[in-house]
């Protein structure tokens, strides 16, 4: 069952967060509440990035893994367009949380989930076989993708497990960009990357944007924060405690 939270956004705002609460309980701890964030309010633009700021422990990762659906929120809404009608995410079913995850909310985290067995050609291209594409099509963009992130093509067919901590991250930005996805959420995709690779994410991201995409990421790196990010919005404004300007 589709949660429904309003009829239509506005194609130019494809996501909508309005009044989210985290908290964490520390069971270990007698049951202690750990207030996170609080009332957190913003919207994503087509074709641009927003990029959520603050100092380390602000809750930055918690929005974002809200947002994509690894953490509950206690209070507000998470409004997306997806399949023609307005999904509210925060209330939505786990079965319309993983539609929209395949067909509308993309997701590139710090660190690769190794299948084993898998090559990585494969693990690139299944998210396009898992929308409908066949394989060998897939497999010929997953090498373009792997080949623009500097992926020697000596491992394609290995899988990623006992590759280096880098090539595992390429690999993991290949499978997150590979997709047409109308929404974007970026972990920390240049962690731990070269310069030369941090300019192939900057350059797809750039694509991104000029394709529509909305586009919310986490930088901890000043310069690549400075050459992709539209806005910033500063997470430190929804602190437990802080009161709404």
């Amino acid at each position: 069952m589709v949660s429904l939270y309003t009829p239509s956004l506005p194609a130019a705002r494809p996501l909508i967060v309005t009044g989210l609460d985290k908290s964490f309980v520390m069971h270990l701890r007698d049951g202690i509440e750990l207030p996170v964030v609080r009332n957190v309010e913003f919207f994503l633009e087509a074709g641009k990035l927003a990029v959520l700021g603050g100092p380390s422990g602000a809750g930055k990762s918690s929005v974002l893994k809200m947002i994509y659906g690894n953490y509950a929120v206690d209070a507000g809404n998470i409004v997306v367009a997806h399949r023609g009608a307005a999904v509210d995410l925060a209330t939505a079913s786990p079965r319309t949380v993983l539609d929209v995850r395949n067909y509308t909310m993309g997701y590139v985290s710090q660190f690769l989930r190794v299948v084993p067995r898998v090559s990585a050609l494969d693990v690139v291209a299944d998210p396009l076989v898992g929308r409908g594409m066949e394989r060998k099509e897939a497999r010929q963009r997953a090498e373009k993708m792997l080949r623009r992130l500097n992926v020697p093509e000596r491992l394609w067919h290995l899988p990623p497990a006992t590759f280096s901590g880098g090539e595992q991250q390429r690999v993991n930005i290949a499978r997150g960009f590979i997709t047409d996805h109308p929404i974007l959420l970026l972990d920390e995709p240049t962690a731990s990357l070269d310069a030369t690779n941090a300019a192939a994410v900057v350059e797809l991201i750039a694509e991104k944007k000029a394709r529509g995409v909305a586009m919310l990421g986490i930088f901890h790196d000043a310069e690549t924060r400075k050459q992709v990010a539209d806005s910033v919005i500063d997470v430190t404004r929804f602190a437990p405690g802080k009161t709404a300007e």
